[in-house]
């Protein structure tokens, strides 16, 4: 874009796309588009409604016949066991796999075959329609020639399956587990047959793979069965010889021998230790009474409270040791009863001292005997488990041996099972697929659907003509709207130029001056475009030239405006008329005006207006001629002209153009002249515009009207950094008035015919 070469002046003009849209613009948007493409909408929307009849016409009527076919979820088990197979619950995704089962070829040889539909001229060649003749017109055109044998069989089926699909429709119903299957043919009868026949094919396609399958198991697993016991077999007699080479005995189902011998011994030497244990304890705490020093020894063993003798001599210590005391106390310790008393006491407790000592050795010879078991035990308890560490590494592999020997055994019994169900459903192969309606012949054809032809049409052609008017608005990037001029080149559009072909309405001429110069310098007055403005004073274009003028006029406040420069970024714009009409407008008003053709690589305006003119601009830059030899007139408004008569090809016009002897010439003609209009060379073309720049105050840009590219324009004047400073405006040339209300829908009004027709303008 421009942003970078002119600063932005027009109010509002930021990126539409970065502000929200109220729904009132977007209405607007959506109307103006309307009325911009309605044509194009209209004319596709015909032409596809159009399409719809002739399709409607052509089309012979076609009848669909119908059967529904349901998968079956509850299984029919005439045996109790599980399939061999692996029956698969019947989810969506297998519904669906049915349904592609039914469009096969399987299913549709079939059915060709039992309904002999290769020698059914009706079903091979129908009746078709337009668009079908046309398919198979094209098909014969674009195909290599037949060598014109008959076709062979294979060729025939190939065509009847392709027939046969192009005219079937299967479809689930709903999530349901019922099938739809549709048939479409010229004959009722024929479409319910076929679709009847499609159902039964395909209920015989899936026995006969069930019993297909179920037989091609059955082989295997035979097979795989005597593999299987021969296996489990040799693991069985792997197992035998392994417990006999490593003697290996079982007990039946109470463990190994050298287990429960484990066992024993542990509990015999706890039981040992027990004992030891038990047998110190006495010994320990007799010796401690034998030693303890008393008089009597207080003997609190088991053995000694269970010995009579000891109990009986403790009696009769006591009851003499009693008496000493009564005695000693009565008569005194030294009597001689205390004293035999005492002497009596002393036996006694020698002899239970003595007892005492032989219970002693009695514990003794318990605990000797006790430890010398527990050694003997803990002797034998080593062994075995020694031996039993052997058994137990000889147990890991015989394990091993014993799961691969009880998986084979498994193996070949439940493969025995399976081969014996699959043998009974060989006999009774059972179809989960049932017919719950039978196709019968339609009473009403089914196509073409008169109502839906129509309303899909009608669809189309809108959606169509929308699509294409939505293409043509995005790839159309021209200029057709002022509003467009702001927001893009960030400039004002100072005019729109209708589009006319010649004057309205004749003029009646004035009296003509006379001032005495040759026919070559007078101006050749025609009816032309030239002369619009002259003609038709009280035209649109004359009124959108004026408004050239004013804004011009205007200008002239803020800078210098008395050189004016029209040019454009193409050739045929325009550019050269508008010089023209602006100057005659200019000059029919009294004011001094001269018009210059610089265009010096194609003077057109000097070729239009004085064709047999001799000298011009060039030889006035040459100082071959003054300027008023050069200038010509125009009798009726007083309107100079300097032409530019070129007799060949001049390649250095823009070093002309920026020549001193240039500027030297616009300063002469500024001091004889109000206004000096321009007419330059278009700027995409040629670089004479750019390279005289400093002779013109202003320019106006002159954009043909739904022709010149916006790209274009864009990179005309972003080459042109002078001329886009000084830009005036934009005008917009031959507008199609009609037209342009449509891409301006705000303004639909501003150009209607009876606001200037009360004020007396006419086209």
């Amino acid at each position: 874009m421009l942003q970078s070469i002119k600063p932005q002046t027009v109010p509002g003009s930021s990126d539409p796309a970065s502000e929200y849209l109220s729904p009132t613009q977007l209405f607007k948007i959506f109307t103006g588009f309307v009325l911009r493409q309605y044509p194009v909408v209209v004319f596709t929307f015909l032409v596809m409604m159009a399409f719809a009849f002739v399709y409607l016409f052509t089309t012979p009527p076609s009848f669909t016949a119908e059967a529904k076919l349901m998968i079956d979820t509850r299984k029919v088990q005439l045996f109790q066991q599980q399939s061999v197979l692996g029956d698969i619950p019947a989810d969506p995704w297998s519904v669906d796999t049915q349904v592609e089962i039914l469009q096969s070829e399987n299913v549709a040889i079939a059915v060709i075959k039992d309904l002999h539909l290769t020698e059914d001229p009706e079903f091979m060649s129908p009746r078709e329609g337009l668009v079908p003749t046309m398919k198979g017109w094209l098909y014969r055109l674009f195909s290599p020639p037949s060598s014109g044998e008959p076709p062979s069989e294979f060729a025939l089926t190939r065509a009847a399956i392709q027939r046969l699909q192009s005219q079937l429709s299967i479809k689930r119903i709903g999530l349901t587990y019922v099938i739809n299957i549709g048939f479409r043919a010229n004959n009722p009868r024929r479409a319910a047959q076929i679709a009847n026949a499609i159902a039964q094919a395909y209920i015989v396609d899936q026995l006969e793979a069930k019993y297909e399958a179920t037989r091609r198991a059955g082989s295997w697993m035979q097979d795989r069965i005597k593999e299987l016991r021969e296996q489990a077999s040799s693991a069985e007699r792997a197992v035998v010889d392994f417990k006999a080479k490593n003697n290996i005995v079982d007990t039946g189902g109470r463990g190994l021998i050298n287990e429960q011998q484990l066992s024993e011994l542990n509990s015999s030497l706890v039981q040992a230790r027990a004992q030891i244990a038990e047998a110190r304890a006495k010994l320990t705490r007799i010796d401690e009474i034998l030693h303890s020093g008393t008089e009597v020894p207080d003997a609190t063993v088991a053995d000694s409270l269970k010995n009579d003798v000891i109990n009986k001599l403790r009696s009769q210590y006591l009851e003499f040791s009693r008496k000493e005391a009564e005695f000693s106390s009565k008569f005194g310790s030294s009597h001689l009863a205390a004293v035999n008393l005492r002497t009596q006491m002393r036996e006694i407790r020698k002899v239970i001292i003595d007892e005492l000592s032989r219970i002693a050795q009695t514990y003794q010879s318990d605990y000797e005997i006790a430890k010398a078991r527990e050694e003997s035990l803990a002797k034998s308890l080593a062994q075995v488990v020694s031996e039993s560490q052997t058994t137990n590494q000889a147990q890991i592999a015989l394990r091993d041996l014993e799961s691969s020997a009880q998986t084979y055994r498994a193996l070949h019994d439940n493969f025995l099972q399976r081969y014996m169900e699959s043998v009974q459903q060989q006999s009774f192969p059972i179809t989960e697929a049932r017919l719950i309606t039978t196709a019968s012949p339609p009473a009403a054809p089914s196509n073409p659907r008169t109502s839906l032809v129509l309303v899909a049409g009608a669809l189309a052609g809108v959606i169509l003509g929308f699509g294409l008017g939505l293409l043509r608005e995005i790839s159309n990037r021209v200029f057709r709207t002022g509003d467009q001029i702001s927001e893009i080149l960030h400039t004002d559009c100072i005019a729109v130029l209708p589009k006319v072909v010649g004057p309205a309405t004749a003029r009646s001429s004035k009296h003509i001056r006379n001032y005495g110069e040759p026919d070559c310098r007078i101006i050749n007055r025609e009816k032309s475009l030239f002369w619009a403005v002259i003609d038709s004073p009280f035209s649109r274009f004359a009124e959108a030239i004026r408004g050239i003028k004013v804004v011009a006029d205007l200008n002239k406040s803020i800078k210098t405006c008395k050189v004016v420069g029209l040019t454009s970024s193409l050739p045929n714009e325009g550019k050269t008329i508008i010089s023209m009409a602006l100057a005659q407008t200019i000059a029919s008003g009294g004011a001094r005006v001269v018009l210059l053709d610089g265009d010096l690589r194609n003077p057109a305006l000097s070729r239009r207006l004085v064709p047999r003119a001799k000298v011009g601009m060039v030889e006035v830059l040459a100082k071959q001629v003054a300027i008023e030899d050069a200038l010509c007139v125009d009798p009726e408004t007083g309107l100079a002209f300097l032409p530019a008569v070129v007799n060949e090809r001049l390649p250095h016009t823009s070093q002309l153009l920026a020549s001193e002897q240039a500027k030297l010439l616009f300063e002469r003609l500024r001091q004889s002249f109000e206004y000096i209009i321009v007419d330059l060379s278009p700027l995409a073309p040629v670089v004479d515009v750019r390279a005289m720049t400093h002779l013109v105050d202003s320019f106006v840009l002159v954009v043909e009207w739904g022709r010149t590219k916006i790209e274009v324009v864009e990179h005309a004047l972003r080459t042109a950094q002078g001329v886009y400073d000084n830009l005036l405006g934009v005008v917009l040339n031959k507008a199609d008035l009609n037209v342009l209300s449509r891409y301006e829908t705000h303004r639909v009004n501003y150009y209607h015919n009876r606001y200037y027709t009360r004020y007396g303008y006419t086209d």
